[in-house]
Protein backbone atom coordinates (compact mmCIF):
# COMPACT_ATOMS: atom_id res chain seq x y z
CA UNK A 1 0.00 0.00 0.00
CA UNK A 2 3.03 2.26 0.47
CA UNK A 3 3.53 2.28 -3.31
CA UNK A 4 0.13 3.80 -3.93
CA UNK A 5 0.18 6.26 -1.04
CA UNK A 6 0.00 9.72 -2.68
CA UNK A 7 1.99 11.42 0.09
CA UNK A 8 4.83 8.88 -0.23
CA UNK A 9 4.84 9.26 -4.02
CA UNK A 10 5.04 13.05 -3.69
CA UNK A 11 7.98 12.74 -1.26
CA UNK A 12 9.80 10.39 -3.62
CA UNK A 13 9.14 12.68 -6.59
CA UNK A 14 10.38 15.70 -4.63
CA UNK A 15 13.52 13.82 -3.49
CA UNK A 16 14.25 12.74 -7.08
CA UNK A 17 13.67 16.30 -8.32
CA UNK A 18 16.15 17.67 -5.73
CA UNK A 19 18.77 15.06 -6.69
CA UNK A 20 18.30 15.86 -10.36
CA UNK A 21 18.67 19.60 -9.68
CA UNK A 22 21.95 18.95 -7.81
CA UNK A 23 23.24 16.83 -10.70
CA UNK A 24 22.34 19.47 -13.28
CA UNK A 25 24.02 22.18 -11.18
CA UNK A 26 27.18 20.07 -10.87
CA UNK A 27 27.28 19.46 -14.62
CA UNK A 28 26.69 23.15 -15.35
CA UNK A 29 29.50 24.11 -12.98
CA UNK A 30 31.86 21.60 -14.61
CA UNK A 31 31.25 22.85 -18.16
CA UNK A 32 31.21 26.57 -17.30
CA UNK A 33 33.76 28.19 -19.66
CA UNK A 34 35.55 29.99 -16.82
CA UNK A 35 36.10 26.72 -14.93
CA UNK A 36 37.12 24.85 -18.07
CA UNK A 37 39.65 27.60 -18.86
CA UNK A 38 41.00 27.51 -15.29
CA UNK A 39 41.49 23.73 -15.41
CA UNK A 40 43.08 23.94 -18.86
CA UNK A 41 45.50 26.66 -17.77
CA UNK A 42 46.47 24.66 -14.68
CA UNK A 43 47.05 21.56 -16.81
CA UNK A 44 49.16 23.45 -19.37
CA UNK A 45 51.14 25.11 -16.58
CA UNK A 46 51.90 21.75 -14.96
CA UNK A 47 52.95 20.24 -18.30
CA UNK A 48 55.18 23.23 -19.07
CA UNK A 49 56.88 22.96 -15.67
CA UNK A 50 57.52 19.25 -16.22
CA UNK A 51 58.88 19.95 -19.72
CA UNK A 52 61.21 22.70 -18.50
CA UNK A 53 62.42 20.49 -15.66
CA UNK A 54 63.11 17.59 -18.03
CA UNK A 55 64.97 19.86 -20.47
CA UNK A 56 66.99 21.25 -17.58
CA UNK A 57 67.81 17.74 -16.40
CA UNK A 58 68.91 16.70 -19.90
CA UNK A 59 71.12 19.77 -20.26
CA UNK A 60 72.49 19.11 -16.79
CA UNK A 61 73.24 15.51 -17.72
CA UNK A 62 75.01 16.68 -20.87
CA UNK A 63 77.27 19.09 -19.02
CA UNK A 64 77.68 16.99 -15.88
CA UNK A 65 75.54 19.03 -13.46
CA UNK A 66 73.56 16.87 -11.02
CA UNK A 67 69.77 17.19 -11.33
CA UNK A 68 68.05 19.74 -9.12
CA UNK A 69 65.92 18.22 -6.35
CA UNK A 70 62.19 18.78 -6.77
CA UNK A 71 59.86 19.00 -3.78
CA UNK A 72 56.10 19.44 -4.05
CA UNK A 73 54.80 22.96 -3.50
CA UNK A 74 54.25 23.79 0.13
CA UNK A 75 56.51 21.05 1.48
CA UNK A 76 59.79 21.92 3.12
CA UNK A 77 62.75 20.30 1.46
CA UNK A 78 66.50 20.19 1.69
CA UNK A 79 67.93 22.89 -0.53
CA UNK A 80 71.00 21.19 -1.95
CA UNK A 81 71.86 24.28 -4.01
CA UNK A 82 71.99 26.64 -1.00
CA UNK A 83 75.75 26.39 -0.66
CA UNK A 84 76.79 26.28 -4.30
CA UNK A 85 74.16 26.89 -6.96
CA UNK A 86 75.11 25.54 -10.38
CA UNK A 87 76.06 28.14 -12.95
CA UNK A 88 74.04 27.96 -16.12
CA UNK A 89 75.98 30.80 -17.69
CA UNK A 90 78.59 28.48 -19.27
CA UNK A 91 75.83 26.30 -20.70
CA UNK A 92 73.97 29.28 -22.14
CA UNK A 93 77.16 30.73 -23.59
CA UNK A 94 77.92 27.38 -25.21
CA UNK A 95 74.44 27.11 -26.70
CA UNK A 96 74.70 30.68 -27.99
CA UNK A 97 78.08 29.98 -29.53
CA UNK A 98 76.75 26.87 -31.29
CA UNK A 99 73.83 28.87 -32.67
CA UNK A 100 76.10 31.66 -33.94
CA UNK A 101 78.51 29.21 -35.58
CA UNK A 102 75.59 27.30 -37.13
CA UNK A 103 74.08 30.50 -38.52
CA UNK A 104 77.46 31.56 -39.91
CA UNK A 105 77.93 28.19 -41.62
CA UNK A 106 74.47 28.43 -43.20
CA UNK A 107 75.16 31.96 -44.47
CA UNK A 108 78.49 30.94 -45.98
CA UNK A 109 76.90 27.95 -47.74
CA UNK A 110 74.09 30.08 -49.18
CA UNK A 111 76.54 32.66 -50.51
CA UNK A 112 78.65 29.97 -52.19
CA UNK A 113 75.62 28.59 -54.03
CA UNK A 114 74.92 31.92 -55.74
Amino acid sequence: MAETDPAELERRIERTRAELAETVDAIADRVRPKNVARRTVAKVEANAKRFVASVGDRIGDAVGVPPRPVTPAGEPGDDLWAEEPPGLAPVLIGVGAVLVVGAAVLLVRRRRRR
